[in-house]
Parts: structure tokens; C-alpha cells; sequence
């Protein structure tokens, strides 16, 4: 019976590597190779393991997970940001890039005894916040299962599902002189659609000194940044500090749209480079050009913030608005992430895709930043120990008065007083105080933006973003780069890029 068993599941093997090769392209790849390599010797070996597991594995294996396994290992081989994505990660990347989810509002992970807590106040309007959930609140049971040894993720998907739907929460809320014999909390939640913010803060300074931070780039990041400008303009806005410190990118078009906001029509952005090798002549090679015209004009006082967590689209960002003087970066060299990575769905794991590293962009100094950052025009370095600091106490100031979420704790700076234990936000202060120094942006220009040959450099000659030298392709810049008024270049444009996003918005 074994043995049976065994050729069937080794003529399975042989017939899906089969069906790779004959359906995914896979034969065009080979065929397109020359003489050096032999593809087909050195796929071998992936039947070679499959059949040794099917006939000496001490237990039956799951075959659908040692596949799952086989194509998470290929991805892992190639760089940090590629990998394979089953189908309901894929759900949870896509809904978060959408600038929505259905579920309830929370956000949630795990305290320092791994149970499972609501970490901030409830999304203002949401059904969690409708149903008087609280941050803080520690989740024992979802509909009745127990919560005990689940991870975050565990618990999240518990508590998404269909809008109209409802789910059942079982709470536990320390209060003060709480007992162990304390009551629990039983609350039903009605689940809805809940949008997702990029912007986490927006005021006016004194001075006239609108201040905005985004987390990451959304489909819906530059509409929502487009209806912050326009409403602290209405406040008396005189200038603006663009605060994108932790900001991990997010989609590529995203990060285009909000340039359109602050840069002319027809400006290079960025542009990416790929191996020009895509299925039936695809490229991955893209240029963008703002369309529109800008928000706010051209001699708006502009501060652009960054530190080390300043990532991807982020990056492409500051990289443009530096590039045509028309912002001041201020912070510490970004991250470093100048490479692209495509969603392709597979359709064998059903919903299952390949996030995979296709392009490299180049901002239009005509370098790509990939393990290598952007420096700023004005560094003001910050200790590790300082900057989760203060990070902790704008979260803290959000779940103490969750009103106050355009009125954070900066320190002094934001006029809150300084306390024993308060962090003055250094970066923010110089900021504001580089704005104060002159009315005319131009001077501040003339006195504080640096050659961009020194700012954005490009990576080390063994990085993953050398794509042009490791493929025998130029990496210079697309026609028309140095013309801020040319027209926008057309071409197949890969889809959105897409950043990992942190567990547990639900």
C-alpha cells in the first residue's frame, strides 16, 4: 500500500514541476538561456527531495506543506524583501495597501505576559469604539474559543469577517483595586468596512507652522494628505513641516501622488529598472512624472523629516522633493530600500502570490539609494535609546486622551510641559527653528540644501540594486530625466510595490 502510495505521489511531483515548466513561463526562461546553464539539470534536484520525504520521512508528510515550504525557501534564497505569500497573508497585504479592512477597529498585540491586549484607543467611529472597547482591554475569548497560546495573528483573524457580520468578544479590563475575582466584560461587535489612516497627526505650530506625519503610503495617502493641507492652510498654515520619521513606504504610485502635491506638473519622481527579461516582452522599467498641479506652491517653506525607519516610498519622497530643492530634509540618513517588489498571484497555491523583487528606482539624481539611504540637508542625530523614547510617548498620548490625536507630546516643542521623563523631539525643534530663521524659502535653500551628489549616493558595487552592471544594462536615467517639463515617458508599469506591514490593525 505504501509503495503505491509513494509512485503516485512521485509521478505528482514529476507532473506539477511538469506543469510549471509548460504554464508559468518557465519554459521561455529556459529556452531564452544559453549554453552555460542547463536549467532543467538544475531543477533536478527539487524532485530529487520531494521523492526522498514521500518514501523515507518518518510520518506521512503534508505534501501541500512541503510544497508551501519548497517555494518559501526559493524566495528566501534571493533577497530580504522577496518572498512567498500564502493566500490569507495576501488578504491582509492587500487590505492594508487598499487604505481599508471590514473587522472592528483595534489594534491589538501582546503584553509582557503574551496575552493578547487592545494596544490604543479604538478607531474613532469604529464599531470597537461604538461597542465601548478600550485600549488596554486584554481579549480572553473570541466567540467563545479562548485566547490563550494564540498569536497576534491568530487572534486577528478571529476577529475579522464580512461587514454585517458579528463577533462575540470576551474582555478582561483592569480597573483601579481590580481582583483576579473581577467581572469579565461580554460585548457584541458588530463588524463594518474601516478605513485605514496614512496620517497619524496634523496641526499648526505656533508661528503659523502646519505640521503633518504620515505612516506609510496608501492608495488613499495622498487624498488624505491633499485634505490635511487644505484644512491647516484654512487654520493659517504659513509653512509645513512633512514629518515621514518611521514611515516604511508602501505602494510606489503612492508615493508619486504625493509629490504631485508640492512639485510642477511634468517632474521626474523616480523611475525603476529592472532585467528587461518580463514574460512576453514586459518590462519592469517605469517612469514617473507628476500630472497634476501642485497643492501648494512652489515657494512654500517645505521641511521634510526623516530618520533610520524612513524606507521605500517614503524615500522616493524625499529623494524627489531634495533632488528639486523643494524641501529641506532634516533628520538622519533613511533606510536604505531602493528596490521594487511586484505581487504576482499564483494559481496553484489558489490565492497564494510571490512577492518578488523586480526593479530597482532611482531617484533623479540618477542613483539608486538601495542599502545606502539619503542623507539630509541638516543632520540632527538621535541615540536609539532617545528615539523609542519618544516614540512611546506619542503612542502614550494618544491612548491617555484619544481627542488629542492631532495635539501629541512632543515636549516643549508642541508647548506641553517638560516634565521628569519627557523627551524633547530634537529633530522637530530644529525644524521649527530652521522655518522661524527667514520668511523667504528660497534663502533657506540657498542656506541649508546640499549638493545631491553628497545626500544621495549610490550603493556598493556588490548590492542587489547594481541591476543595470549585474545584467549588462546602463543605469543611466530614462530620456528627458534632467527636464523637469517633459513628458511623462509611457511603458508597461509593474504593479503596485508593496512594503510589509505591521500585525494587527483589525
Amino acid at each position: 500500500m505504501r509503495s503505491s502510495r509513494f509512485e503516485f505521489f512521485t509521478l505528482l511531483a514529476f507532473l506539477v514541476i511538469a506543469a510549471l515548466v509548460l504554464t508559468n513561463g518557465f519554459s521561455e526562461r529556459i529556452f531564452a538561456k544559453d549554453n552555460k546553464v542547463d536549467t532543467f539539470e538544475s531543477v533536478e534536484p527539487i524532485a530529487d527531495v520531494l521523492t526522498e520525504i514521500l518514501r523515507s520521512y518518518v510520518r506521512e508528510p503534508d505534501v501541500n506543506k512541503v510544497v508551501e515550504g519548497a517555494l518559501a525557501g526559493m524566495m528566501s534564497s534571493l533577497d530580504k524583501h522577496s518572498s512567498y505569500v500564502p493566500a490569507e497573508m495576501l488578504k491582509e497585504l492587500t487590505s492594508d495597501t487598499e487604505g481599508q479592512f471590514d473587522g472592528i477597529g483595534v489594534v491589538i498585540g501582546p503584553d509582557e505576559d503574551k496575552n493578547i491586549v487592545i494596544e490604543q484607543q479604538p478607531i474613532p467611529g469604529s464599531p470597537a469604539a461604538k461597542a465601548g472597547l478600550l485600549a488596554g482591554d486584554i481579549i480572553v475569548k473570541i466567540d467563545q474559543v479562548d485566547t490563550k497560546g494564540m498569536t497576534t495573528s491568530d487572534v486577528a483573524q478571529r476577529i475579522k469577517g464580512p461587514r454585517g457580520s458579528v463577533v462575540h468578544l470576551t474582555l478582561y479590563r483592569k480597573t483601579e483595586g481590580s481582583t483576579a475575582e473581577t467581572p469579565l466584560v461580554e460585548v457584541d461587535v458588530k463588524r463594518d468596512t474601516i478605513p485605514l489612516e496614512s496620517i497619524t497627526e496634523a496641526r499648526v505650530l505656533d508661528g503659523g507652522i502646519g505640521y503633518i506625519r504620515v505612516k506609510d503610503f496608501k492608495k488613499t495617502t495622498a487624498r488624505d494628505l491633499d485634505e490635511k493641507l487644505k484644512e491647516l492652510q484654512k487654520q493659517g498654515m504659513k509653512s509645513l513641516i512633512l514629518d515621514l520619521r518611521w514611515n516604511p513606504g508602501g505602494l510606489l504610485s503612492a508615493s508619486k501622488e504625493a509629490c504631485e502635491l508640492f512639485l510642477p506638473k511634468n517632474t521626474l519622481v523616480t523611475y525603476t529598472k529592472g532585467r528587461g527579461q518580463g514574460v512576453k516582452g514586459q518590462s519592469d522599467d517605469l517612469n514617473l512624472y507628476t500630472e497634476r498641479t501642485p497643492v501648494v506652491p512652489s515657494d512654500f517653506p517645505l521641511v521634510v523629516l526623516v530618520n533610520e525607519f524612513t524606507a521605500s516610498s517614503s524615500e522616493i519622497v524625499t529623494g524627489a522633493l531634495q533632488y528639486w530643492q523643494r524641501a529641506i530634509i532634516v533628520g538622519q540618513k533613511s533606510y536604505g530600500k531602493g528596490s521594487v517588489q511586484t505581487v504576482i498571484p499564483l494559481r496553484r497555491p489558489s490565492g497564494a502570490a510571490l512577492r518578488l523583487t523586480t526593479a530597482l528606482y532611482y531617484t533623479p539624481a540618477k542613483v539608486t539609494i538601495d542599502n545606502e539611504g539619503i542623507k539630509p540637508d541638516v543632520e540632527v542625530p538621535v541615540d536609539n535609546k532617545t528615539e523609542v523614547a519618544l516614540y512611546k510617548q506619542l503612542s502614550k498620548s494618544i491612548i491617555e486622551s484619544p481627542e488629542k490625536k492631532n495635539a501629541q507630546n512632543h515636549g516643549p516643542v508642541t508647548g506641553n510641559e517638560a516634565k521628569d521623563g519627557t523627551v524633547e523631539d530634537t529633530q522637530l525643534k530644529r525644524a521649527v527653528d530652521i522655518i522661524k530663521e527667514d520668511g523667504v524659502f528660497e534663502h533657506l535653500v540657498a542656506k541649508y540644501h546640499k549638493d545631491t551628489h553628497e545626500t544621495q549616493t549610490a550603493a556598493a558595487e556588490n548590492s542587489v540594486d547594481q541591476v543595470g552592471k549585474l545584467h549588462g544594462r546602463s543605469a543611466a536615467a530614462p530620456p528627458d530625466a534632467d527636464d523637469a517639463g517633459a513628458k511623462p515617458k509611457k511603458g508597461h508599469a509593474p504593479k503596485d510595490q508593496v512594503e510589509d506591514k505591521k500585525e494587527g490593525s483589525k
